[in-house]
Parts: C-alpha cells; sequence; structure tokens
C-alpha cells in the first residue's frame, strides 16, 4: 500500500522547517527527477514541448528545460510570465544559458504540461482551457508534471483537462490523481522524489493506494477440515435469480465450502447450489439485494437477518425501507454503483446530491457516510473502487472497462460475502475481494468489449 495525501503543502513546508531542505532544492529535484525519466525512456532524438505557467508548476518545467536543452531538442513555451519568485528564478538561470523560449505550439515527440500544479482550486480561464485543448490535440507522448492541468484538489476534473499518457507527480501521491474523473487524464502515474526518500518526506496517512500484491487469497492451509470448516453463505434470491446465482456461483468458486440461495419459489438452479425457503442453521454469512426486487416483504426479510451474522447488502436494497434499519448492524459491507449511493446518502439524511456532483466529490461523500455509520464498510464502485470504513480509505486504482458489463457487480458481491463466509472481517473481506475482482478483469485475454460475468467467474480459479 501507498499513502494517499489531501494536500502536500504542508509536506513540503516540514522540509523547510524540519529538514532545512530549501524551496529551490525540493525544485531541483523535482526537475531532475522528470529530466532522468525522460533521458531513460526516450531517446535524445527526440523533440520536446514544455509549455509553462507563471507560477511554481510552471518553474519546475523551465528547470526542466534547463536540463534537457544540451541532450534533446527542446522548445520551451511560456504560457504566461513568470510571476511567483521560484519562476522567475528558473526564468532568470535559463536566460544566462542563451535557452530560447518560443511563441509557438507545434508538433513535438513529448509534450509536457507544467500550467497548474496540484493545488487547482479555481475554474481555469477560457485561454487556459483552449491552450489545453491545443495541446490535448497534439499527436506526441504526453506528460504531466505534477497533476495533469484541469484536476481540481478536490479531484473534480475541468472539461478540458490536459490528458496525460504519464503524471511525474512530486513527491507524494495526491487524491486528486484517483477520482474517477482522472482516470482517463493521469495515464502512468510515477511519484518523484524530491531530494529525500518518500519515507522520509511522508507522514502517516489514513488514505492508502491498494497495491495487486496486498490481495490475501483464501488459500486453504489445514489439511484436517471438511466442508464445513470453510463456511456458508446464504443469498436471498429474489426476482431476479440471474443476480443471485452469479453472485453464489463466485462465492463457491472462491472457497466458500457451501451456498444457499433462499427464495420464496422453487427455482432451477446450478447443481452446485442449494435451495432453502429458510436460513439454514450454519449459516456463516448473508449476502442480500442483488436482484432482490419486490420478491420478499419486510417481515419475511427480517426472519433471515434476526441474527448477528455477517452481511453484505447490494443493489435493490438500497432502495429498500428496510435499508435505514441495516444501517445500524455491525459487520454489513456495502457495495453500491455511484447512483445507488446517493439515494443511501438520501436516505440516510447526508445529502440530496446528483450522480455528477457525487462523481466529482466521491472523497467528501465518502467520508461523510463512514463518519456517521462507522460500523459499516463501504464500497464504492467506479473507475477506481473505494473502500472505506470509519476514518480509513482505501482506494482501488486497478479497477478496468471490461467490468462496464450486467452482473460485474454481482461477481464483486459473491467475492467479498464469501470471504465474510469464510471468517474474514468486513474490512479485509472488501479489500481482497475488491482487489480480486479488479485482477480478474486484467487477466482477461478477450476483447475489452466481450466479457461475460462467468469470464471473471472461470478465471477465479487460476488466481
Amino acid at each position: 500500500m501507498q499513502n494517499i495525501f489531501k494536500e502536500v503543502a504542508s509536506l513540503d513546508q516540514r522540509c523547510y522547517d524540519e529538514l532545512l531542505l530549501s524551496e529551490d532544492i525540493l525544485m531541483e529535484h523535482a526537475a531532475d527527477g522528470m529530466a532522468d525519466f525522460i533521458k531513460q525512456n526516450f531517446p535524445q532524438s527526440k523533440t520536446i514541448l514544455i509549455s509553462c505557467g507563471s507560477g511554481n508548476n510552471g518553474a519546475d518545467g523551465i528547470a526542466l528545460a534547463r536540463l534537457l536543452h544540451r541532450n534533446f531538442d527542446v522548445k520551451l513555451h511560456l504560457f504566461k510570465n513568470p510571476t511567483s519568485p521560484m519562476a522567475k528564478l528558473q526564468y532568470e538561470r535559463i536566460k544566462r544559458l542563451n535557452l530560447t523560449v518560443t511563441d509557438v505550439i507545434c508538433e513535438c515527440d513529448i509534450i509536457v504540461d507544467a500550467l497548474f500544479g496540484s493545488g487547482l482550486s479555481r475554474t481555469l480561464e477560457p485561454n487556459t482551457a483552449l491552450h489545453i485543448s491545443l495541446l490535448n490535440q497534439l499527436h506526441g507522448i504526453k506528460i504531466a508534471c505534477d497533476i495533469p492541468t484541469g484536476l481540481h484538489v478536490n479531484g473534480e476534473c475541468e472539461k478540458d483537462s490536459f490528458v496525460a499518457d504519464y503524471t511525474l507527480t512530486m513527491g507524494a501521491l495526491k487524491r486528486s490523481l484517483f477520482n474517477d474523473c482522472a482516470k482517463d487524464k493521469v495515464g502512468i502515474v510515477q511519484v518523484l522524489d524530491l531530494g529525500i526518500s518518500r519515507a522520509v518526506y511522508e507522514t502517516s496517512s489514513k488514505t492508502k493506494l491498494l497495491d495487486l500484491e496486498d490481495i490475501n487469497l483464501p488459500f486453504r492451509k489445514i489439511q484436517n477440515s471438511h466442508k464445513g470448516s470453510f463456511g456458508h453463505l446464504a443469498i436471498v434470491s429474489g426476482e431476479k435469480l440471474g443476480a443471485s446465482v452469479l453472485c453464489a456461483s463466485a462465492a463457491l468458486r472462491f472457497g466458500t465450502a457451501l451456498v444457499t440461495l433462499l427464495s420464496n419459489e422453487n427455482p432451477m438452479i446450478p447443481t452446485e447450489l442449494m435451495l432453502s425457503h429458510q436460513l439454514p442453521n450454519n449459516a456463516t454469512a448473508i449476502a442480500l439485494g442483488m436482484g432482490l426486487g419486490i420478491e420478499f416483504s419486510q417481515n419475511e426479510l427480517q426472519t433471515f437477518l434476526d441474527n448477528d451474522l455477517p452481511l453484505l447488502l447490494d443493489a435493490d436494497i438500497f432502495y429498500h425501507p428496510f435499508i435505514t434499519q441495516l444501517l445500524k448492524r455491525e459487520n454489513i459491507v456495502l457495495t453500491p454503483h455511484p447512483k445507488e449511493f446517493t439515494q443511501l446518502l438520501y436516505v440516510s439524511g447526508i445529502a440530496d446530491i446528483s450522480v455528477d456532483e457525487l462523481q466529482n466529490n466521491r472523497f467528501h461523500y465518502t467520508e461523510i457516510f463512514t463518519q456517521k455509520y462507522k460500523n459499516a464498510v463501504l464500497v464504492l464502485k467506479g473507475a477506481n473502487v473505494f473502500i472505506a470504513k470509519d476514518d480509513e480509505l482505501f482506494v482501488n486504482p486497478h479497477g478496468t472497462n471490461v467490468l462496464a458489463k450486467g452482473g460485474s457487480g454481482d461477481v464483486l458481491s459473491g467475492l467479498i460475502s464469501s470471504l465474510l463466509a469464510q471468517g474474514y472481517t468486513p474490512l479485509n473481506a472488501a479489500i481482497t475481494g475488491s482487489l480480486a475482482h479488479t485482477k480478474l478483469a486484467l487477466e482477461f485475454k478477450g476483447a475489452n468489449f466481450s466479457l461475460i460475468p462467468n469470464d471473471l467467474i472461470n478465471g477465479i480459479k487460476n488466481l
């Protein structure tokens, strides 16, 4: 796991105050890190356009031009004249080298965006938006200095944000890199050291970026065991049988030894699954919501839930009046997509907002919700999955568009509830289930439009 920070200005200030590292030293190391990245990944015959703003992000870009101008054909473009002290200093330095500044935006092999850094909190001016649009139209490899211009500190993205192939971010990871709208803007993110290691530069953070290596699969270690040793998941099966069957099949494949569908009917189901009208006495977890519809009354649901078993909630249950009572339970995992989460925010009295407003402020509303329901683990689906409990928040950035297919969420519910049934804590079940879900998608070999949920389930055996 890696730390993610809401802001890094305080980390920079700590370097100045406690470590006696000046702003100039940090900037020189930032520029040197960018220069090393370019030298290591591109031949010196390449042309480079570096477009700089008037502040410290522009100063980084000017310093980069100074470091590269003898190795590459560098075209330094000043979108605005330097105004910050560091930008003025870096500009004076390049003037001593007679480095040419161009007024022309032209095609180059590499395009570097050094217009705005991580502190953007206002709408871009029209001429800036137009300039970014022009940069985006160029065909070269695009590199963002620290943050692609147009990404706000809260994670909101301007319509004309710079679209980078690589983001070379300074010192530490920032939240604004991991809002959903940033997924198509940041490209590959790499953190650059600022004269000290990240371990020294960074302080503690309750927000973490998950690595695929953080997965904790339910491998069986005890040989003296039987089917009762590995949990029994009960899934409330409603109007849409397919959703609960997908959930059940994923759960069984992911290690739960027994899976029972709870139904008022007697539907045909896969032979490896069980069917019951009552909650089995030996159930160890319950999943509720996927394909639920209006199959059960609240009293019927209550008979399944008159216990303290770990509970996963998904899909239709978020629109059921019963949800306000379920939010009071211990050991619950919620797996809403954004629209379902706006419904949760509404019924819990937190906010009445649109999906767009949520998506622009995912960190904010996730924190508010989990502060109110400290017992709940929230798995907010999206391009970057948020997994949160109380004051801890984990970002799974490994999702891919192959998962944008009906039934993928039912498989995720099956993975997480399977781990609940096997004795994982709700938070650990959510983290490993989400990582497994995205890893299955990453390892899918077909065309990215062709995945069906059973492809994910079949892939579990190869994790």
